[in-house]
């Protein structure tokens, strides 16, 4: 049986911790916010209802896409395309392509940024290979004016960041609903995680500095892993409603 992604694939390896994924998404949370298309997110209201849910939601396709048969990858990324299509069909109007090169740009660069941050740094190859991987899950969702490699995307990621992002109210509105669901002290950990692996133009958007209090912490989190202590860093950090279906990413990692 054909993977769709192989098994000693460092895609896998990214997406088979829960606390890589968890700053996948701590960026892409971010950049969502200021995304010029965020008003899609809006349309239906789930995302500004619950966006940690949205957030688990993407996760379980993600996952599933990662560490499944090429054909059970081909119908999760299907039924994503599906449920798109879908919306845009209530709207009236269609998703700009570009929005969709978005999100994919960001599980692109965000599953790098994540693991250099916690583990090591990405050879050329491995970098070729996370690309290469999700290039296939916008191929199958049809997008358009895909760079064929890595090296080629780089610059098309950079055009997209100068000319795709933007402060707004929904931005602002967005942040409000994170710190909302999370709480103050969470938020707070929220915003500085991501502060750790947004790229510079997000940084300058937002009004991050260049300075995390996380930045000290990681050394120490990467040692409790060793201790097998991490869980007690989850839950602290981590809503309760969620600790068990972010504990349980781990799992994939033995599939």
């Amino acid at each position: 049986m054909n993977n769709f992604v192989k098994h000693n694939s460092i895609v896998r390896k990214i997406w088979g911790k829960s606390d890589t994924i968890l700053f996948i998404f701590a960026g892409a949370s971010a950049e969502f916010a200021l995304n010029k298309a965020v008003d899609w997110l809006y349309y239906t209201g789930k995302l500004p209802s619950d966006p940690l849910g949205r957030l688990f939601s993407t996760v379980s396709y993600a996952r599933r896409i990662v560490f499944s048969s090429m054909e059970e990858a081909n119908k999760a990324i299907d039924s994503m395309r599906h449920i798109h299509t879908a919306v845009e069909q209530s709207r009236g109007t269609s998703i700009p392509d570009w929005a969709y090169r978005d999100v994919l740009f960001m599980l692109i660069y965000y599953s790098i940024a994540a693991h250099e941050l916690l583990e090591a740094k990405l050879s050329d190859e491995e970098k070729e290979e996370v690309y290469n991987v999700f290039y296939r899950v916008g191929v199958r969702m049809g997008l358009k004016e895909l760079p064929l490699t890595y090296l080629k995307w780089l610059p098309v990621r950079e055009s997209h960041l100068k000319e795709n992002l933007q402060k707004s109210v929904y931005t602002e509105d967005l942040f409000k609903q994170y710190k909302k669901h999370l709480g103050a002290m969470r938020f707070k950990v929220l915003l500085e995680a991501q502060k750790l692996v947004v790229p510079g133009r997000a940084k300058k958007l937002l009004d991050f500095s260049e300075f995390s209090f996380l930045t000290p912490v990681v050394p120490l989190y990467k040692i409790s892993r060793l201790m097998k202590l991490d869980w007690l860093f989850k839950n602290i950090l981590l809503p309760s409603d969620y600790k068990e279906q972010i504990n349980g990413l781990d799992v994939a990692a033995a599939i």
